[in-house]
């Protein structure tokens, strides 16, 4: 397991177990850089939890991880916060993402390689990249608009990312 998902995991053992929020010894490299960080936790192969930032909101990756780990097994709305039980069947992956970057056209975008943001107005729906049962640029951009509850005919601003995933 990588040092970035160890750290997540962790994390997560240590908030439910005691209700402590982790405080990592050392920090690598890349946990001391600055990045937007999606942390996804599953469940015998099923998400369970996904909670992240677009961009930077700490000081560090680290940081980042910490915040986003507890909200993705706590706060993920789509699911009842994390038990005790459960831990020991938990899979943990973090994303750190690429600053976003405008696109003009769904021709610049690839569901395998970029994470797609949709926006219109203060409504923002994310995707991450390379998931599961998500093949196109389509399905991509549909899901984006179904979390931001943007229609399907409202004119949308794309924006494209890439992340480098840790397991």
């Amino acid at each position: 397991m990588h040092s970035l998902a160890r750290l997540a995991k962790k994390t997560v053992e240590a908030y439910i177990r005691e209700g402590k929020v982790f405080k990592p010894q050392r920090l690598t490299l890349r946990m001391k850089e600055k990045a937007g960080v999606f942390v996804s936790i599953h469940k015998h192969g099923d998400l369970r939890g996904c909670i992240g930032t677009i961009e930077p909101q700490r000081s560090n990756v680290a940081e980042e991880i910490i915040l986003n780990a507890i909200s993705s097994a706590t706060r993920d709305p789509r699911f009842f916060p994390i038990t005790p039980y459960e831990l020991k069947d938990l899979e943990y992956s973090v994303d750190v993402l690429t600053t976003p970057e405008s696109v003009k056209s769904k021709k610049q975008l690839d569901p395998r390689r970029y994470g797609v943001i949709v926006e219109a107005g203060w409504r923002k729906g994310l995707l991450l990249p390379d998931l599961e049962g998500v093949d196109t640029v389509e399905e991509q951009i549909e899901i984006c608009r179904q979390k931001a509850g943007i229609a399907p005919t409202e004119p949308v601003k794309l924006y494209r990312f890439e992340v480098k995933r840790y397991k």
